[in-house]
């Protein structure tokens, strides 16, 4: 059974010595969508999450070692997350691989994670640029007394439905743990919405208590965006973390509504 007890995660693997696409571990996203009330086919949101690979590399047709970084793209929609250790490994495990040409890597990637994520992954060579923060109104020097640090508190969320907005409101301190290991995943974090204004202090309250919270970095993401969706009636909603790197990876998960739904071009953190 494909649960996160039964991945590689927390676990001392052997580095592999030679390409196996079976190292890919996927786990259904189907169970974690449950807790939050997503019962169905049907998403509330739309959206992918976007990997940074910055440790990939392979042998060429002579045997001479290549190296790249790349961006990979599950869609939100995938049946399958894929489990951060195991893609590292799995990443590892071309670093012995021949290669006739640069593409024949990239394709192999491609079809290797759609066939884990159960729906068509997006590789390409090269990461997003770097630009600092990411844009918006930071929230995060609000003079505020927090004692909240989990599990996550839907009930700090509020907002004025006298007052409609459009604005991004970021945070640099949302934290949450790994849900095998306990090793802490940390994290920028947009809120791009318009609606009724959302308090700026009961999100950041909402954002820090996630910081005892074990969840999988995706999953953070679809809560955040359910939560913040029902208890502050937006009408345009879009969240996306980007978390720090571990193990040559990180991962930004972005969940919008479908209006939103491009989103902003995809850019890094200055911590990543």
């Amino acid at each position: 059974m494909n649960t996160p007890e039964n991945s590689s995660l927390g676990r001392e693997v052997d580095y592999p010595a030679h390409y196996d696409a079976g190292l890919l571990f996927p786990i259904p996203r189907v169970a974690a969508r449950r807790e939050i009330g997503i019962d169905g086919a049907v998403l509330p949101f739309v959206g992918h999450d976007r990997w940074h690979a910055y440790e990939l590399g392979w042998l060429d047709a002579r045997g001479k070692p290549c190296v790249a970084t790349a961006t990979l793209r599950v869609p939100c929609d995938s049946p399958n997350l894929i489990e951060s250790k195991s893609l590292k490994l799995y990443l590892n495990s071309l670093n012995a691989a021949r290669f006739n040409r640069p593409d024949a890597v990239r394709e192999r990637i491609a079809v290797d994670l759609s066939a884990r994520a159960g729906a068509d992954v997006q590789v390409d060579f090269g990461l997003p640029p770097l630009d600092g923060l990411i844009d918006g109104d930071s929230i995060d020097l609000l003079d505020v007394e927090i004692d909240c640090y989990g599990p996550p508190q839907a009930d700090f969320l509020r907002a004025d439905a006298s007052d409609i907005v459009s604005e991004t409101l970021v945070s640099a301190l949302l934290k949450s743990n790994c849900p095998v290991t306990g090793q802490p995943d940390w994290a920028s974090v947009s809120v791009q919405y318009r609606g009724p204004r959302i308090d700026r202090e009961g999100l950041l309250r909402y954002l820090v208590s996630y910081r005892d919270h074990a969840e999988f970095h995706e999953q953070c993401v679809e809560r955040i965006f359910l939560d913040v969706m029902r208890c502050c009636q937006t009408q345009s909603l879009l969240v996306e973390a980007r978390y720090t790197r571990r193990g040559g990876l990180d991962i930004n998960p972005r969940r919008a509504t479908a209006d939103l739904g491009a989103g902003p071009a995809p850019h890094r953190d200055l911590r990543q």
